[in-house]
């Protein structure tokens, strides 16, 4: 029996790509057909969405189903490229919805070949246009570029601050070391169960999702059923820290946020530890801070380690966790220092995120352009 490589196309312009190989006998499609490097292929499906593109070498000989209309261009008329970036541009993509039929809106609207065909396309010589696709694609390099610039710099923003944490959190001053139990409360949270169904009493309760680091997310409400007195054991209290318990991702397990009062009469649930720092020995903000700088990391990971590929802490192994105790007016110091930082790192952000915006909307501004004559 035969194998067949079966292609998909992706969205947005990112062209064809091998989507599975399977025997004839496994496929659903009544017939297939074979496609070759440089032939131009589509979506019927998603052609609203930007799904064109041209078969690579790597990909001739594959095959795809009557869902992806294949074309072969005119050498002497039409460079595949230059059509390529012609299905890119947003009012080409307009106009290719607006001839879509389907039962479903924006699902199942299929783009037939009659209305591909029906197209018309501003076609100058073919020299000409693969100088616009050259040119297209220098100002696309550029903006790639300008891209990876902004993420390495996003990337090292965020790097700082956890090597200045590093820094300033090093004991090299002779600051005393303590545990987290010899200054700290720390207890498990509430286990899920069909007798926590809320009741007469719903609380709300805080999980591993609402924990994330330096921040927790109030959003997706859940309730547990907790009586009075219970709710006196577990509620949470303004300047708790909360510690993600388990996570199969090495980089999440022991993430930590602290607890502000967002929620009144809170819990937590067990996968969520908390530790209630004494304030006449610990600021609540800088036992956060180290616990999510590097070092305090470090000890979360080398204690959350197990055999079966998730990782795990416990109450016990976060009471274990050591960690300088400098006075209390230097925690303030750090706490205020590397706020002000992370302050100039989210400044930045927003900075790099509107810049982020502003290179999304070049390449459309250069196609537009390209194909009105104007590159």
């Amino acid at each position: 029996m035969k194998e067949y490589r079966l292609l998909g196309v992706r969205l947005d312009g990112a062209g064809p790509f091998l989507r599975e190989t399977k025997l004839g006998s496994q496929t659903s499609a009544g017939t297939l057909s074979r496609v070759e490097a440089g032939d131009f292929i589509y979506s019927r499906l998603f052609a609203w969405r930007g799904a064109f593109g041209i078969i690579s070498e790597d990909l001739g000989g594959c095959h795809v189903s009557g869902e992806f209309p294949t074309f072969t261009a005119n050498p002497g008329k039409l460079d595949p490229k230059f059509l390529r970036y012609w299905f890119r541009r947003p009012t080409t993509l307009e106009t290719v919805l607006a001839d879509c039929t389907g039962s479903t809106p924006l699902t199942r609207n299929r783009f037939k070949e009659e209305f591909f065909l029906a197209l018309e396309i501003p076609l100058p010589p073919v020299t000409e246009q693969r100088r616009i696709v050259a040119r297209i694609e220098q100002l696309a390099a550029q903006i790639e570029e300008a891209r990876t610039l902004r993420h390495q710099a996003s990337e090292e923003a965020e790097a700082l601050i956890g090597s200045a944490a590093a820094k300033l959190l090093d004991n090299g001053n002779g600051w005393q070391k303590s545990n987290v139990e010899a200054v700290c409360d720390v207890r498990g949270g509430i286990q899920k169960c069909s007798a926590r169904a809320p009741g007469a009493n719903p609380r709300r309760y805080i999980t591993v999702a609402h924990v994330q680091r330096n921040r927790i997310d109030t959003g997706d409400e859940r309730y547990f059923e907790v009586s009075e007195g219970e709710l006196e054991r577990w509620r949470l209290l303004d300047g708790d820290v909360l510690v993600v318990e388990g996570n199969g991702s090495s980089e999440q397990v022991g993430r930590t946020a602290l607890f502000r009062g967002e929620i009144q009469d809170c819990v937590h649930q067990n996968h969520v530890i908390r530790v209630r720092p004494n304030r006449k020995h610990v600021l609540p903000e800088f036992l956060n801070t180290y616990l999510n700088s590097p070092t305090g990391q470090g000890q979360m990971l080398e204690r959350s380690r197990t055999t079966s590929g998730l990782y795990n802490l416990s109450v016990g192994r976060i009471k274990e966790i050591q960690f300088p105790l400098p006075p209390l007016p230097e925690q303030r110091r750090i706490v205020g220092y590397l706020d002000g930082l992370a302050g100039q790192v989210a400044a930045l952000a927003r900075l790099q995120s509107e810049t982020a915006a502003e290179l999304d909307a070049l390449l459309p501004s250069i196609l537009d352009r390209a194909f009105k004559g104007e590159l």
